[in-house]
């Protein structure tokens, strides 16, 4: 077994032959740190906060075993706590043990025996709480995440069916065609609304299934379905949209993924435009080479105030509210680049627009 497999012990007693004995012993089964005072198993604790089992003579000059352990937990409250006693300390055992200071006591004089099976004890509780404790901080995200996609599924969702319910009520008494053509553009931008949303969840749940794919990706194809899809939206809203695709080789990632990422950063693109422009522009870069992916996505709209910058891609952030969304696209496009080892920087100018880079290295083929 090598070093970092080793489990670490720290070994606390003021009798330097106690102390010497125990690391001769067990130098070869584990990673031994010994201290003759409290001062010195701090400075060892401080150094090495990965030590599991902690054994401490009861009888210590400047504070007790028993003592020490209640101290210490509040500050490192993993390792395992072992007390070390003579019989005449029991009582003292039996308090530390009832007020949960330690795991077990061993009785001097120790044997090998002892000591091996108590370390090998206290490190499968320690793995055993280490494990739990990952699991509850993951079950408090998860429930912190659950909370907020509730209250957006209710704000985001149910707004949009509001305002189109209430523009189907106004409609049934209206005659005027103009008044009418008014209410169907307002039912348009809510449903529109609804359906980006639909779509993000979606693809946020796409993105947390399963492992990530691995494909030869095409991005001359890729780039042919989302021109037909933004070309209309630059129509529409006069914004000149602009492609550059460089591909020299293969490449392989998940084309889901990375059809996520180019959707989300386009979209927002074309939504976040400054209205009084009269220039207009997107600019979709795609560069491949040596097996490694450049994106760049660039725009000349409203920009992003630097505050907000290194909150954009968290779960349903808006950074600014001139357009609403659903707080999902700029967060499933990180979730996304997470999974395929890809990265992304921004760098944005209030009022003069907004430029992703984002940076994802291939697959070898057949590689998972």
């Amino acid at each position: 077994m090598n070093n970092s497999e080793k489990i670490k012990v720290l070994y606390i007693d003021d009798e330097p032959n106690n102390l010497v004995g125990f690391k001769a012993t067990f130098r070869f089964d584990y990673i031994v740190f010994i201290a003759s005072n409290i001062e010195q198993a701090y400075n060892h604790l401080n150094a090495n906060p990965d030590i599991r089992v902690i054994m401490c003579d009861q009888r210590m000059p400047d504070k007790t075993g028993s003592q020490f352990f209640e101290e210490m937990r509040g500050q490192y409250p993993l390792p395992v706590r072992m007390l070390i006693t003579g019989y005449a300390d029991i009582e003292s055992v039996i308090d530390a043990v009832n007020k949960g200071h330690i795991f077990r006591y061993i009785k001097k004089p120790w044997t090998y025996i002892d000591i091996k099976s108590a370390i090998e004890e206290g490190n499968l509780y320690y793995s055993t709480n280490s494990l739990l404790e990952v699991k509850v901080k993951e079950l408090q995200s998860a429930y912190e995440e659950l909370g907020k996609f509730t209250y957006i599924i209710t704000h985001d969702l149910r707004g949009p069916l509001v305002s189109v319910m209430g523009a189907i009520e106004l409609a049934k008494s209206m005659d005027s065609i103009d008044e009418l053509k008014e209410l169907v553009g307002m039912m348009d931008a809510a449903i529109k609304k609804l359906d980006e949303f639909i779509k993000n969840t979606h693809e946020y749940y796409s993105i947390k299934r399963g492992m990530a794919g691995n494909e030869a990706i095409n991005f001359n194809a890729i780039v042919a379905d989302l021109e037909a899809l933004f070309r209309i939206a630059g129509r529409m809203d006069n914004i000149r949209f602009t492609v550059n695709v460089n591909q020299t080789g293969s490449f392989y990632s998940d084309a889901m993924c990375i059809k996520i990422v180019l959707n989300n950063l386009l979209s927002n693109a074309f939504k976040y435009q400054r209205n009084t422009s009269v220039d207009k522009f997107v600019e979709l870069d795609i560069d491949v080479a040596d097996n490694n992916l450049q994106i760049v996505v660039r725009d000349n709209g409203i920009g992003i105030h630097n505050d907000h910058i290194e909150n954009i891609f968290l779960m349903f952030y808006r950074a600014t509210s001139e357009e609403s969304g659903s707080g999902f696209g700029l967060y499933n496009v990180k979730d996304a680049l997470n999974k395929i080892n890809g990265t992304v920087e921004v760098n944005s100018i209030v009022n003069q627009g907004t430029t992703f880079k984002v940076l994802i290295p291939g697959k070898a083929n057949g590689t998972k």
